[in-house]
């Protein structure tokens, strides 16, 4: 008798492994197993500034420096590789990203496809034509610049991208709510920034960490496109996958739509568990 497969997940930017947990219960009232995986400078490896508590200094905090500093994509892709060799080793293995996350199991996927026998993106970034897709008009309604106030120190300087995710600026605030989370309460959406960590890294790959046909393209794939999405729109969720299935036309995405915001998957995750034990079970 095959033995069920193994869930890594990986998580998107400024978040880590502990965003997975109710999730990972749900699975395992399934009866599934799952590893989160905390990519490097993420977790307990994270840096969390002094001047980052309260009362906040400002000041000190655009200037502290960050363990993350100098992690690249490479870096990721070595970490989520040794976890699924470990896990490969109890069967088979459902590699899942979401958001940020989708660059890395994109470049896992480049790297070690036989180490994956399925690869899902949730609403996760899936570079195939393009590196960074920020610009195109499909994500026209994101407005990064709203987050702009949130932004602590200078990125070039720091070699790293920090946000001040215990801001209390209301328009902020506001703007943070309507991109990851406009259908969970407001205790919910203050919860989840709380785990966020302030520290991400600049490195999003190029064209070389882009889906590769050769490789990835023979993992089977699903896209879970999520319907309310404001900060990776639905309409740019449909071009990524557009774009490959166009690469890689006799082995598509299989293409499933969860309700919600970005964030509400995560924090009202039943459905989703539901979702990925059919997988599993396929």
């Amino acid at each position: 008798m095959q033995s069920l497969p193994t869930f890594v997940l990986v998580h998107g930017a400024f978040a880590n492994s502990f965003s997975f947990a109710p999730l990972q219960a749900e699975l395992a009232l399934l009866g599934h197993r799952s590893a989160a995986v905390d990519l490097p400078g993420h977790g307990f490896d994270a840096t969390f500034p002094a001047a980052y508590q309260a009362p906040q200094d400002l000041a000190a905090l655009a200037e502290a420096p960050g363990s993350i500093r100098g992690v690249t994509l490479a870096d990721n892709v070595a970490r989520v590789i040794e976890v699924l060799e470990r896990a490969k080793r109890n069967g088979p293995t459902i590699l899942v990203g979401h958001s940020r996350g989708g660059i890395t199991i994109t470049a896992v996927a480049n790297a070690r496809p036989d180490l994956i026998d399925r690869i899902a993106y949730v609403s996760a970034w899936c570079p195939v034509e393009l590196t960074d897709y920020y610009g195109e008009p499909e994500m026209a309604d994101v407005d990064p610049a709203a987050f702009a106030p949130a932004i602590a120190g200078n990125p070039a300087e720091l070699g790293l991208i920090r946000t001040n995710f215990r801001i209390a600026e209301p328009g902020v605030l506001a703007a943070m709510r309507h991109a990851f989370a406009a259908d969970l309460t407001d205790d919910e959406f203050r919860t989840f920034l709380n785990t966020f960590q302030p520290d991400e890294n600049l490195d999003i790959g190029t064209a070389a960490d882009r889906a590769q046909a050769a490789t990835w393209g023979k993992v089977p794939k699903t896209f879970v496109r999520l319907a309310d999405d404001a900060s990776i729109p639905l309409a740019m969720q449909d071009r990524m996958i557009r774009e490959a299935d166009t690469l890689t036309p006799d082995n598509p995405f299989d293409v499933r739509t969860l309700e919600g915001s970005h964030l509400h998957w995560l924090v009202r995750p039943k459905p989703a568990a539901e979702l990925l034990a059919n997988l599993a079970a396929s």
